[in-house]
């Protein structure tokens, strides 16, 4: 489910139109804001004074609204409900203290984590703290979904925006629509999006469908929904960026009539004017400095339907944390993205290597590799023993790989001049008695991560990726009339339901 991103598609227009100041006062009175308390940190500034801001965007499932029921169903018995319902999608927007990258993490609504003590000012509900789903901690206020944010990422988090089914439908509306792309055709029976193969432009209740899909695309859970909901996301900085929407006076004041009359936000932001300068950072990112990303998650032990965090998130926590980017170099005021090295050009995530221990001390392949998995490497990175002692260290690679041995030397600290081509395939790290400990090679300068060190298995993107399209799912992720099939069969079947574009 998923109304998001409300504040970048409203606050890009206006902070880069410079136009409406004479309606700002009468723009406030549309915006509901909510306390979120001091429990989500404190941002330190940078050497220069300058600060990053973190903003926790929420996207509640709460039928709290006539036209949130008709959107969203499920009120034929409850009615229209109380409350703030659960947090269907949180992201973290995190925007650079030099504003010149911005990254926006998802966090799946199906990750356990632990829940602090609670008490919602609002209503009164108080919670002493439970281990549970993360979307929960929002019945018990937007202070409790930020604090638990927070504990789990260690990341601050300045700021709250809220938006709701009928926030999305009216965004959409006023931005003209948003033009994705669908690998296949696709009916997801559940969210009712039904689109052919290709592009098309979404608006209204279509936007909804597709943000909402879960069993449309990827594996059909809400870890494949939140990279189609970075490709819409992307897609929205695109267009309301673009010169047509900017210029637009009347275009403008729609968006914005329609953002703040759809958003829910923090007393921090509880005005246009503070909106305003928080959108004047914000759109000083360009869309190539705008990372998208997935935190990473392993099933849960415990309950196979749920997800706990993976080891490499705190990697990604740590940079947005630290206001490091995610894109390979800074490129602020180049005009250009940085040239990325030859290293850095191929995903750790992709590269297997076989380590071997050519020493005569235990563990140390098994060291090395197991290194060389936390920071990302695939699966297929493994330790054995080497046929024969070895007295230097070596990295053999074959056919086609060296850009694959370049990546893995800079993970490591190991030079160039220990990199040999072979004709064996694969990758071969032989582990020689000139490296007797630890996990860098000794004598090395210290490297730094690998670019995608932090966002590996985090299906990293950035905003300017035009060309990609959402991959519906190839399994049976749906059912029609009872029989469970794939989302493009489910769409050759049900030629009486027209299309969600129609």
């Amino acid at each position: 489910m998923a109304r998001l991103l409300g504040l970048v598609l409203a606050l890009a227009v206006l902070g880069a139109s410079g136009a409406g100041w004479w309606f700002y006062q009468r723009l406030d009175d549309n915006i509901r804001s909510v306390s979120i308390g001091d429990r989500g940190g404190a941002e330190q500034p940078d050497a220069f004074g300058r600060t990053p801001v973190n903003i926790l965007v929420i996207g509640s499932d709460g039928r709290t609204s006539a036209a949130d029921c008709r959107l969203g169903g499920g009120c034929a018995h409850t009615g229209v409900q109380s409350g703030g319902g659960n947090a269907d999608v949180e992201l973290v927007v995190h925007i650079a203290a030099d504003r010149s990258n911005a990254t926006v993490m998802s966090i799946p609504r199906d990750t356990v984590t632990e829940i602090p003590a609670c008490r919602n000012s609002a209503t009164g509900a108080s919670e002493s703290g439970y281990r549970g789903q993360i979307n929960s901690a929002l019945q018990y206020g937007p202070g409790c979904q930020v604090a638990t944010v927070h504990r789990l990422t260690g990341i601050p988090v300045d700021h709250y925006v809220q938006l709701d089914f009928s926030g999305v439908v009216k965004m959409s509306d006023a931005v003209g629509g948003v033009s994705v792309c669908v690998s296949d055709d696709v009916y997801d029976t559940y969210s009712h999006l039904k689109l052919s193969k290709g592009t098309h432009t979404l608006k209204g209740v279509a936007a909804l469908e597709f943000l909402r899909s879960r069993h449309g695309f990827g594996d059909g859970s809400d870890l494949g929904r939140t990279v189609t909901q970075h490709l819409f996301l992307g897609a929205v900085l695109r267009k309301v960026k673009s010169a047509g929407t900017l210029t637009d006076p009347a275009a403008v004041y729609r968006l914005a009539d329609a953002a703040t009359k759809a958003l829910t936000v923090d007393d921090g932001l509880g005005s246009v004017r503070r909106l305003v300068g928080l959108a004047a950072d914000l759109n000083k990112v360009p869309t190539r400095r705008v990372t998208f990303v997935t935190m990473q998650t392993d099933p849960d032990p415990e309950d196979t339907d749920r997800v706990v965090v993976a080891p490499q998130a705190r990697a990604l926590f740590a940079d947005i944390a630290g206001d490091r980017s995610l894109t390979a170099g800074s490129g602020a005021g180049t005009g250009k993205p940085a040239a990325p090295s030859a290293a850095a050009s191929v995903p750790v995530s992709r590269i297997a290597v076989r380590v071997e221990n050519g020493t005569a001390i235990t563990g140390r392949a098994a060291a090395v590799a197991g290194a060389l998995t936390a920071k990302g490497f695939g699966s297929g990175t493994v330790a054995g023993n080497a046929p024969r002692p070895a007295d230097t260290t070596s990295l053999t690679y074959g056919s086609g790989l060296r850009q694959e041995a370049l990546r893995t030397a800079a993970a490591l600290g190991l030079p160039a001049s220990r990199l040999t081509p072979s004709g064996v395939n694969g990758l071969t790290l032989v582990i020689g008695a000139d490296w007797p400990s630890g996990t860098t090679y000794p004598g090395a300068a210290p490297s730094p991560a690998p670019a995608d060190g932090a966002a590996a298995r985090a299906h990293a993107a950035t905003a300017d990726q035009s060309d990609k399209c959402a991959q519906v799912s190839r399994y049976r992720t749906v059912s029609l009339d009872g029989i469970a099939m794939t989302p493009s069969q489910a769409y050759a079947r049900a030629k009486d339901v027209p299309d969600s574009d129609a």
